[in-house]
């Protein structure tokens, strides 16, 4: 090494490992250099090393890497700890992967449009005030910009990143990190962030630092990581003396562990139902079921009502079954409470043992379950098949946490909500029927908030709604109390259809039938000429506004049936469009959401 810092060719010839094949794969020579901390200047001599993929210079007094153009074959280059002030100042290597331009004294971030095979790059310690450059690295997976002057997190939309570091910047505000979609771990710790805002729908995220952040408002915390904390390292520092109180950031990691385990939000208890049965049924011998479809577009036709207690649910998909019965046929789930004064086995329910269920669950044999009233309620794959065979669409009821596990399947069914408008008379008919305790009634009045709250927050989570008529209760209670002990429940639809206009009931129907009918077509089903005569009914009546318990108006009650289709077409096609974007294939995302859920109840 001579005492200007020059590389000479002997020193070369000391550092240079990995003997190996050529990139043309026609001679043998070494792929890598490393030549660390001895205080280089020049390296000028490397343009002769044509064939190195690996190229190490850290902790020198390098001011110039255009040697690096004669290195068309270069992977991955660790320049760090140098003196370079220009950023990339040489000619693209096609294959370049892997960068390390940290602690140098750059400033200015250049256009890499050129550099497309670029996976990581490491920045940290320059004076970076923002970042730009980056719209064309659509390989890029890590990105690092610690401990430089970046104000604003700006520059990275669309980027497959499955890990940022920003850490050590003067970043006031969490903002354009929504098409992150890749996104897995983030460190923002030790900028000036005051507010959480900006870490929704970041459904990857599972290791956050925040650690050296004062946020204002406290509680929101913990409601945005409940769905991706894994491993959050958010550690309170010390409050300096402010005017407004402000709050350190609390440790989520426990509060999100002890929500899940003791109060599991809806997600996380369809997500652990889903899991279960897909674990149970992939122990068992794998066939090709009735309801598989040869194609995306045509996934296979389900029906399925829900809403709260005794709502009507099983008596219209009873209707339903009996009117349209070229298109559909009655799944009957699972439970394990007892029958009710005029349920049948087989017919309205499958009334098993406690035993009997836990067994079905561990051979695999159904699709989704839920715990409601202290008994078990579950849809069996039979259930499904057994209508597939016949060539129909399987119209089921459930609660919603049903609805939710069912969302995780790959079943795409068409969601009805019926849900009673006027709370008192909803009570009346609760009394009226006679099965139901205090407490019983009391929790079912209370989830009707819950069903109108996730119409209002997820629009699109029901693909239509029924609501639950006064009058139709009135009625009912009416025809009871003058002798009828207990109500008849196959005729629930003829009250439906004798209370409501027999226009106002055929839009109903139209709405539920005619998108299956067109799911049915797809299928080759028989029978569609009464779909296509659904099509000329009179016109419907444009009474869209219905209120539900709260006083509130609930959205798209009354949709046209064709409204209805096109939603249901468009949420479709947009699932299927991204489960085939080259970013994250739907194995990728299903593995990270097992492994999640598998970290999130403790089995990793």
């Amino acid at each position: 090494m001579k005492n200007d810092g020059e590389l000479t060719e002997d020193d070369v010839f000391d550092c240079l490992s990995i003997l190996g094949q050529s990139a043309s794969g026609l001679q043998h020579t070494y792929l890598c250099l490393s030549v660390p901390g001895r205080d280089l200047k020049n390296v000028s001599i490397l343009c002769n090393y044509i064939y190195l993929q690996k190229l190490e210079l850290p902790y020198n007094k390098i001011k110039d890497l255009s040697c690096v153009s004669h290195m068309p074959h270069l992977i991955i280059l660790d320049a760090s700890h140098n003196q370079l002030t220009d950023f990339f100042g040489f000619q693209p290597p096609k294959n370049l992967k892997e960068v390390n331009f940290s602690h140098n004294q750059m400033s200015v971030m250049n256009d890499l449009s050129a550099y497309s095979s670029l996976t990581k790059l490491i920045l940290d310690y320059n004076s970076f005030s923002a970042i730009r450059g980056l719209e064309k690295c659509k390989r890029l997976s890590h990105l690092s910009l610690a401990h430089n002057n970046i104000s604003r997190i700006r520059g990275l939309d669309h980027l497959p990143l499955r890990k940022l570091c920003l850490r050590g910047n003067l970043i006031q505000k969490i903002e354009n990190l929504q098409t992150l979609r890749n996104l897995q771990v983030l460190d923002l710790s030790c900028n000036q962030i005051q507010s959480l805002s900006g870490l929704q729908n970041l459904h990857l995220l599972g290791n956050i630092n925040l650690e050296s952040n004062l946020v204002k408002e406290r509680s929101n915390s913990c409601h945005i990581t409940v769905y991706y904390a894994n491993d959050s390292k958010v550690i309170p520092q010390s409050i300096t003396h402010q005017k407004e109180p402000i709050y350190p950031i609390p440790v989520f990691h426990f509060q999100v562990s002890a929500v899940n385990k003791y109060d599991p939000p809806l997600e996380v208890i369809a997500a652990r139902d889903h899991m279960t049965h897909l674990v149970y049924q992939l122990m068992q011998p794998q066939v090709i079921f009735d309801s598989t479809l040869p194609s995306l577009d045509a996934p296979y036709p389900m029906l399925v009502l829900t809403g709260p207690q005794a709502c009507g649910k099983r008596e219209l998909a009873h209707k339903l079954c009996q009117e349209f019965s070229d298109y559909f046929a009655y799944g009957a789930c699972h439970t394990t409470r007892g029958p009710y004064y005029g349920e049948e086995d087989g017919s309205d329910y499958h009334f098993v043992t406690e035993e009997e269920f836990q067994n079905m669950i561990q051979m695999g044999q159904f699709v989704q379950t839920m715990q409601y009233g202290g008994h078990w309620y579950g849809l069996s794959r039979e259930a499904i098949e057994g209508v597939a065979r016949e060539g129909l669409a399987c119209c089921v009821h459930m609660e919603l946490e049903g609805v939710y596990s069912l969302k995780n399947s790959y079943f795409e069914p068409r969601y009805v909500l019926l849900i009673p408008t006027v709370v008192d008379n909803y009570v009346c008919f609760l009394k009226a029927r006679g099965f139901y305790s205090s407490a019983q009634m009391e929790t079912a009045v209370s989830r009707i908030d819950l069903y109108s709250k996730t119409n209002r927050e997820l629009p699109g989570f029901f693909d239509n709604i029924i609501p639950f008529f006064t009058k139709i209760l009135l009625a009912k209670q009416h025809t009871w109390t003058k002798g009828h002990k207990t109500p008849n429940l196959i005729s629930w639809g003829l009250y439906m259809k004798s209370v409501l206009s027999a226009r106002y009931f055929d839009r109903i129907i139209k709405n539920i039938v005619v998108n299956s009918c067109t799911q049915c077509e797809a299928m080759a089903f028989h029978g569609c000429s009464h779909s296509r005569h659904l099509f000329t009914m009179a016109e419907c009546p444009n009474d869209n506004s219905v209120v539900d318990a709260t006083g509130e108006l609930l959205a798209a009650n009354t949709t046209e049936a064709t409204d209805l289709m096109d939603s249901y077409s468009r949420n479709y096609q947009n699932k299927i469009q991204a489960q085939m974007t080259p970013q994250q294939t739907p194995a990728v995302s299903q593995s990270y959401r097992f492994c999640y859920f598998y970290t999130l109840i403790g089995l990793i």
